[in-house]
């Protein structure tokens, strides 16, 4: 069992810029995917990004570009920061193993983009 706990979140303005922080409660070292993923409101948790214990990262369409998933290993922590962020971005944001587990789904951070 792992615990999954996110920071980072806010209130931004479009085009402002946030870095979100997953804190694992074990090492994480041995799980070969981590990834973010995020659930705006009414709508499905969708994929963003996923890094390997290697630093292999993949970002989904809507984030490319813009977001930046990286992971230390001896702080247990996976990190998304995230530019240039827009309306579209507003949403809770969650770290998880990739593929998710369902027990590992933690409480999220809330990002929201606002003028």
């Amino acid at each position: 069992q792992v615990q999954f706990v996110e920071s980072g979140g806010g209130l931004v303005q479009p085009g402002g810029s946030l870095k979100l922080s997953c804190t694992a409660s074990r090492v994480i070292g041995s799980i070969l995917l981590m990834g973010w993923y995020r659930q705006a409101p009414g709508k499905q948790r969708e994929f963003v990004a996923r890094i390997s214990n290697r630093g292999l990262t993949n970002y989904a369409d809507s984030v490319k570009g813009r977001f930046t998933i990286s992971r230390d290993g001896a702080k247990n922590t996976v990190y998304l920061q995230m530019e240039s962020l827009q309306f579209e971005d507003t949403a809770v944001y969650y770290c998880n193993r990739d593929p998710p587990f369902d027990a590992y789904w933690g409480q999220g951070t809330q990002v929201t983009v606002s003028a």
